[in-house]
């Protein structure tokens, strides 16, 4: 995803497209929500999220909003990060 988007914020710049990509964490939804609550992954995913909670689906919204809006018009082939620090925090690779 990374390259993708990195490839085509190239390509299309000169065209006056800008393309960036979110990528989120681990987001407890409806579908996920007994294997989070209830299984050693999701006790395993929280010890390693240094925020020490799931994303609620509404906090990508303030990226959503920057990267639709003029802020971002200088902002192109980033990818944005939305997982509570779990990159971040080196444990994970």
């Amino acid at each position: 995803m990374v390259s993708l988007t990195r490839s085509l914020a190239c390509e299309w710049a000169r065209d006056g497209i800008s393309v960036n990509a979110i990528a989120p964490g681990v987001f407890q939804t409806e579908l996920n929500d007994r294997l989070l609550s209830e299984g050693a992954r999701g006790r395993e995913l929280l010890s390693r999220t240094p925020m020490a909670r799931f994303g609620r689906p509404e906090e990508l919204i303030g990226v959503t909003v920057l990267l639709s809006s003029d802020a971002a018009s200088f902002l192109t082939g980033e990818c944005i990060a939305v997982d509570g620090g779990y990159l971040a925090s080196g444990v994970n690779t």
